[in-house]
């Protein structure tokens, strides 16, 4: 049997950007004629999804994750019905409940228990199947004392309460969560992941924005990660947690990037290798660092000195060195090459850090190449100290005796 309850193929999302300022009458008669034949101007369409294409099982957590605008609350949105996409299929298996934004679905008029069988009617379900769940609807948004009272007077988390309640308690095959959990309480939260957690041992499907990585990544089986209506990776929570932290990294380093030099040889590759020889931009405070340096010298060149510096995230240097000043003799280079630098151990405090990596002439004359603040790196460290760098030290106590 199938176990694919989701599948969403090649789907776009377009809106359409109103106009600025005051229009002429021609215009204005200009975009009515445009309607009316179905054609809209490309410059004022803003895409929020483009061509995105997967597939959920049952029974999977779906985190999504990504940047305010990446297109996720217009992905959800998109599944539970309440917009049309621009292009693209979405097919599901099974009841859709879902709680997408603040309020959503419920009027303002109407109380908290008018609004739960308002909330039904729309799923589809009888007002008997709603009475049915009305006493364990309240009860788990703690709202006995206010069900009786219009919603235009709850608090947002109130709402929310009251909104994730009538969502879990229909007890639909998927359900969808936007970031909306984020304005309720701590223990109210606490109640929701409990809740979340029931409905991962019933196989129920669940689609999660949260913009929390910890908590994403704790009751999700799988993350989804969007930039741009686009997406960037899909797979394993950790891993994706990894690519998304280092993909922030390298777009927020870019203030402080440079480049220049005469490029007689070419810093082409830089890679960063932790005590497994694996590839990554995440190390551990106190674990080896090794940067392989790919170089490309187009002649021959004598003695150069290949250098770097570390910079903290605002771009100020807390250490560099050289291989002339650790007397590391390179007599010369020519063609494709590697120069390796090891950090025995990573003596640094927790936080982002940025490499620079150059080569020069012996006389510092000559800059070759200069990559600065190019190489972001992020340090865990649970070692308490001030400022950014650890120094190894003793401390000893010496009493005199009267």
């Amino acid at each position: 049997m199938d176990d694919v309850v989701i599948k969403v193929s090649g789907l776009s999302k377009s809106f359409n950007l109103n106009r600025r300022g005051a229009l002429t009458f021609k215009g204005m008669a200009l975009d009515c004629v445009n309607q009316l034949r179905g054609k809209t101007d490309p410059s004022r369409l803003l895409w929020a999804l483009k061509n995105i294409s997967f597939e959920v099982k049952q029974g999977e957590v779906l985190g999504l994750i990504g940047a305010n605008g990446a297109g996720k609350s217009t992905l959800l949105g998109l599944l539970a019905g309440t917009m049309a996409p621009s292009t693209g299929l979405i097919t599901t298996r099974g009841s859709i409940s879902s709680l997408l934004e603040l309020g959503a679905g419920f009027h303002p008029d109407l109380t908290g228990k008018e609004n739960i069988f308002l909330a039904g009617a729309t799923m589809g379900l009888s007002r008997r199947q709603m009475s049915d769940r009305l006493d364990a609807i309240v009860d788990f948004a703690g709202l006995a004392a206010f069900i009786d009272q219009p919603v235009k007077h709850y608090s947002s988390g109130m709402y929310v309460r009251l909104g994730f309640a009538v969502a879990v308690e229909v007890n639909p095959d998927i359900l969808l969560i936007d970031e909306v959990l984020a304005v309720g309480d701590a223990a109210f939260q606490r109640k929701c992941m409990k809740r979340m957690e029931e409905f991962r041992r019933l196989k129920k499907t669940m689609l999660i924005i949260s913009h929390d990585l910890n908590a994403i990544q704790a009751v999700s089986t799988r993350i989804l990660f969007l930039d741009g209506g686009e997406v960037k990776g899909d797979g394993a929570p950790s891993e994706i947690v990894d690519a998304y932290e280092s993909f922030w990294r390298r777009k927020n380093s870019t203030e402080f990037q440079r480049e220049w030099g005469t490029r007689e040889v070419l810093l082409e590759t830089v890679e960063f290798q932790n005590d497994a020889n694996q590839t990554t931009d995440k190390f551990e405070w106190g674990h080896p660092l090794t940067a392989r340096i790919h170089y490309r010298a187009a002649q021959r060149i004598e003695n150069p000195v290949f250098g770097f510096a570390i910079s903290d995230s605002a771009g100020r240097i807390v250490y560099g060195n050289n291989t002339q000043i650790e007397n590391f003799s390179i007599p010369s280079i020519e063609g494709v090459g590697e120069i390796r630098l090891t950090f025995p151990q990573l003596n640094l405090a927790r936080g982002t850090y940025l490499f620079s990596f150059s080569v020069h002439s012996a006389d510092h004359q000559i800059n070759y190449h200069r990559l600065d603040h190019a190489f972001p790196i992020a340090v865990e460290s649970s070692r308490r100290f001030e400022g950014l760098c650890h120094m190894p030290c003793v401390w000893d106590s010496s009493l005199e005796i009267p």
